[in-house]
């Protein structure tokens, strides 16, 4: 998986997001939100969503915003923890991907 300033370099738009500020590379825009209670103009035209780490409780509201604004959910999850939501589960070298079944 690409990270955030690589896909930039690559011409994607890449917008990232969270409740609290973060450091992000020049390259890419960052927005304060909650996908809890998302301003879905903020993801509008996205063509995935993709979060790291993304615990049980904020995937079912990350996969409704992807559903909503017709993007595709890609996620990590911290190590143990389970998925709550369908997913296809891919093994990368480094990391465990889930692609939420929308």
């Amino acid at each position: 998986m690409c990270n955030r300033a690589g896909l930039a370099a690559r011409g994607v738009t890449v917008t990232a997001t969270d409740l609290r500020e973060r450091s992000v590379p020049e390259s890419v825009r960052f927005v304060r939100d909650d996908v809890t209670d998302p301003r879905r103009a903020v993801y509008a035209g996205a063509d995935v969503l993709y979060a790291r780490n993304l615990p049980p409780e904020l995937q079912r509201p990350t996969v409704e915003l992807a559903c909503t604004v017709d993007a595709a959910c890609l996620f990590t999850t911290l190590g143990g923890d389970p998925t709550a939501v369908p997913a296809r589960r891919e093994q990368l070298p480094a990391e465990t991907l889930y692609r939420a079944r929308q």
